[in-house]
């Protein structure tokens, strides 16, 4: 019973920013239990390569800019067209920015806005018009940086972009479930990937690991396993939920 509850065979499923770090470990894990899932994404070369790279044929490459409403319209609307329905969604796509607040450039604070909360928003409302009448189930990658301001790194537009995330999930929960979508967000802590480690200085990874109880960074497959399984019937009584996977580091 339990097993058949988080197969995914026969889903289709959008991962958007799929082509790498977090994204990529969400699609295999949506690929094994079964799901076809689309990488989403602006990497054209890494997403097509990514897709390639599993020989089920299960995965495919759509070029998706999730800032452009129109363009994430359209690449649903094709989705849906190929494929009959979306069944999932998982919104990875997300950039960082470590810059104190008074030099924030407005374009800086827009850009990581745009991306983070706004896209997370288009392609959820866009996933909700196609899915089909047994519902479906959005998952948000947000952050625990959305529930509290983490140390030491100076980031306000990025805390503010996940804690947008995590209302507007809360929000889009309470509106889908009508439709018997469930809308769910996966917080994850310090995650050891190329987006984490892009222009960090080396002390501040001792100090996240020293803030974190479990005294280490996460891995990209521990958050892709919790994706997995609010994607699957086995979390059908959870929507609204924002799921902490942060080694303890919220826990102080």
């Amino acid at each position: 019973m339990y097993r058949e509850l988080l197969d995914l065979t026969g889903r289709i499923a959008v991962v958007t920013g799929g082509s790498r770090g977090i994204g990529l470990a969400v699609v295999t894990a949506l690929e094994e239990f079964g799901a076809h899932v689309v990488i989403a994404d602006l990497l054209d070369d890494a997403g097509a390569a990514a897709a390639a790279s599993f020989p089920s044929g299960r995965v495919e490459y759509a070029h998706l800019d999730v800032t452009d409403a129109a363009s994430v319209e359209q690449t649903f609307a094709g989705i849906a067209e190929r494929h009959g329905a979306v069944d999932i969604l998982v919104t990875s796509a997300g950039i960082a920015n470590h810059q104190p607040s008074l030099e924030l450039e407005r374009e800086t604070w827009d850009r990581v806005l745009a991306v983070n909360a706004t896209g997370t928003f288009w392609c959820a409302r866009e996933a909700a018009r196609h899915m089909g009448s047994r519902g479906g189930s959005i998952v948000a990658i947000g952050s625990m940086s959305g529930e509290l301001a983490n140390a030491p790194q100076r980031q306000a537009a990025y805390n503010a972009s996940k804690g947008a995330v995590h209302l507007a999930v809360k929000s889009l929960a309470i509106e889908f479930a009508e439709q018997n979508i469930r809308v769910n967000a996966v917080a994850p802590g310090y995650v050891g990937t190329e987006l984490t480690k892009d222009g960090v200085p080396s002390d501040w990874w001792d100090d996240w690991v020293r803030r974190t109880p479990m005294a280490r960074l996460g891995r990209p497959e521990e958050i892709a396993s919790l994706v997995a399984f609010l994607a699957s019937d086995a979390a059908s009584y959870m929507t609204g939920s924002i799921v902490l996977v942060d080694g303890g580091y919220s826990a102080w």
